[in-house]
């Protein structure tokens, strides 16, 4: 091998001696010559084999190169004044030339079935051992670098990239491929710029082994450092990289430093090492170590939004929409929070729903609760005071049977009205809606009883009538029992079909997850809320039409203004159910009830209580007629 031996001594400035600098060519040639020698005075790699070399200095022209492979192979070289003869076979040739020459001289070699060792060839295809079974080298292929690389712009989060290559095929090669790891990480290129490609002088180099291939495949040893070296299935050594540091000292002298290792065969986790109190950085950066960004990161809590017409690690940073997070710096998505799940408030975490329903606790569950209750006994305190006063004309005067079961019916819808309040559970779904269904249907039915007996009563006493056969408490019990049976069919069915069920609803509002009751059959709640209307609008159609009768039979005006409110209430009941939303939905449900109640209980019976209490000599059969 011929070498740059242009190596000579300078003086810096300040008349100091400068550095002297040798070309790499001389680190090679000295690097060849020290591990034969250690080979050959090693007895365990190779015992009883002593390895020969022969150099030659291609001077990186094809034709020289050429020349150079076939006077090695044949055994002979000539010298100016001398002639070498070599009966030595040849064993290997070590080559160091870039991917190209290395490429173009198997194909031409490969027919001597001589193994071809590179220390420079990076090129990524030469690693098929299917088509280059001849082909080995001591450096990782271009795939590993561009992995090296890549895994220190991640380590240091650097993202803004620019690169310098030279011009031939490989480089443009690993361009591509180290582009594409970067932009995988999220990172982009800022700028790129190629220089012409500086040739590498060859070496070749010889060792005689026997069965060489066989060899160089099942390659494993230790080196003088203890280091396990062999030959991975493709032929290539297994080994990775340094990480160096280039330092400039006070004297000019360049300094490399060791600060970490890339090793591709190493498990995962420890193929990247690094020591960043090692590194000595420039000492214009203001930032240690220096962050390239094209913009800031984005933080947890929100995600990046390319800018239209901007590489990709340009970008904007937009906060996670509602019911997303982003708990890492620079995501490209958010995740969506599970169901029972909402964001936090800076949108970097999940956390769990607050649940919520009407509790007895609540500013609006003991309102509604204390209504209830007052309204309970306010109605318990009238059934008392008909009770007690029940020989008093005002009381016996339209039924007075009938009387005591509106009031027992309505003391029950005001309590049931208790059953919407507080956890949820099936039991008491259940009986929310069917309980008070047929609760209310036993009042509107005795409502409706009522005002047929004011009608018949009236036309009970026309001359020739035979009404008055209808006119006995069998007939009110009949209508009550029949209307209200309807209505208990209708929930029964209710329950047999698809039963009310408790129900986590967790989209109903942000963040919350409401525990309600679902109707289980939304056709089944409105047939039993229909049926209930229509009771209430055939006690209001014949009341009002029997609102003209003498004063003797007059509570069809009562009749019907209660009809009217019942009936105005749950026609309001409907839109406004529809509309709202959470626990307040069960806040107009319990409302409903309680006013239609109120309205038939305060129409009905507070002129008669005010009668029976502050003017009882108004209650009498002459009186009464006039009320």
């Amino acid at each position: 091998m011929v070498w740059d031996n242009a190596d000579t001594q300078e003086v810096t400035s300040k008349g100091e001696p400068r550095p002297v600098y040798y070309s790499s060519i001389t680190y090679n040639f000295l690097a060849f010559v020290f591990a034969v020698e250690e080979i050959n005075n090693n007895s365990e790699l190779l015992p009883n084999i002593t390895l020969g070399l022969h150099i030659k200095e291609s001077l990186t022209y094809t034709r020289k190169i050429i020349e150079s492979a076939l006077e090695i192979m044949a055994g002979q070289s000539t010298i100016v004044n001398f002639k070498c003869n070599s009966s030595h076979k040849v064993a290997t040739i070590i080559e160091g030339f870039i991917d190209e020459e290395t490429y173009r001289f198997y194909n031409m070699f490969q027919i001597y079935h001589y193994p071809q060792v590179s220390y420079i060839s990076q090129n990524l295809y030469m690693s098929d051992p299917v088509q280059y079974p001849y082909f080995y080298r001591t450096v990782p292929n271009e795939l590993h670098l561009c992995a090296g690389i890549g895994k220190l712009l991640k380590y240091f989060g650097w993202k803004w990239v620019s690169i310098f290559s030279t011009d031939d095929e490989s480089s443009m090669r690993a361009l591509q491929i180290l582009k594409e790891g970067i932009e995988r990480n999220g990172g982009c290129i800022a700028f790129h710029e190629s220089f012409p490609h500086q040739k590498i002088i060859t070496q070749l180099e010889l060792k005689k082994i026997h069965r060489l291939h066989h060899y160089l495949r099942n390659l494993h040893f230790k080196n003088g450092l203890g280091e396990e070296m062999y030959l991975d299935e493709n032929g290539d050594l297994a080994t990775g990289y340094n990480i160096m540091n280039l330092n400039v000292l006070p004297n000019e002298t360049l300094k490399y430093e060791v600060v970490g290792n890339y090793n591709p065969s190493a498990p995962p986790g420890q193929d990247f090492t690094i020591d960043e109190k090692a590194i000595v950085w420039e000492t214009s950066f203001t930032q240690k170590p220096p962050q390239f960004r094209c913009n800031p990161s984005c933080h947890p809590g929100c995600r990046k939004l390319t800018k239209e017409g901007k590489p990709i690690c340009c970008y904007d940073c937009i906060p996670c929409a509602e019911g997303e997070i982003s708990n890492q710096t620079d995501m490209d998505t958010c995740t969506t929070c599970p169901d029972d799940q909402w964001t936090n408030q800076k949108r970097d975490a999940c956390i769990p729903k607050v649940i919520t329903f009407l509790s007895f606790e609540e500013p609006l569950g003991i309102a509604l609760t204390s209504i209830s209750i007052f309204f309970f006994l306010i109605t318990a305190v009238i059934l008392g005071i008909f009770i007690y006063y029940r020989d008093t004309p005002i009381v016996r005067a339209n039924n007075q049977y009938l009387s005591y079961i509106l009031l027992i019916s309505l003391m029950f819808c005001f309590l049931w009205s208790l059953l919407f309040i507080g956890h949820p559970e099936d039991v008491t779904c259940i009986l929310r809606h069917t309980i008070f269904g047929i609760t209310f249907s036993i009042a509107l039915s005795s409502v409706l009883a009522k005002t047929i007996t004011v009608v018949t009563a009236f036309q009970a006493t026309k001359p020739g009538s035979k009404i008055h056969k209808w006119m006995g408490s069998r007939v009110s019990n009949s209508i009550v029992l029949s209307c209200s049976l309807i209505q208990t069919v209708l929930c029964v069915a209710w329950l047999y079909t698809a039963p009310p069920f408790t129900f986590l609803n967790m989209r109903s509002e942000i963040g919350i997850i409401l525990i309600e009751c679902n109707e289980g059959s939304v056709i089944a709640f409105y047939c039993v809320l229909g049926y209930l209307g229509f009771l209430a609008s055939i006690s209001f159609i014949i009341a009002f039409l029997a609102r003209n009768l003498p004063d003797s039979f007059n509570e069809a005006k009562n009749i019907t203004f209660s009809m009217l409110v019942v009936c105005n209430v749950w026609i309001s009941f409907i839109p406004t159910y529809l509309s709202t939303k959470g626990k307040y939905t069960v806040a107009v449900e319990i409302f409903a009830i309680l006013a239609s109640s109120t309205g038939l209980l305060g129409c009905i019976f507070f002129s008669k209580c005010y009668i029976i209490l502050l003017r009882p000599e108004r209650n009498n059969k002459k009186d009464l007629r006039k009320i």
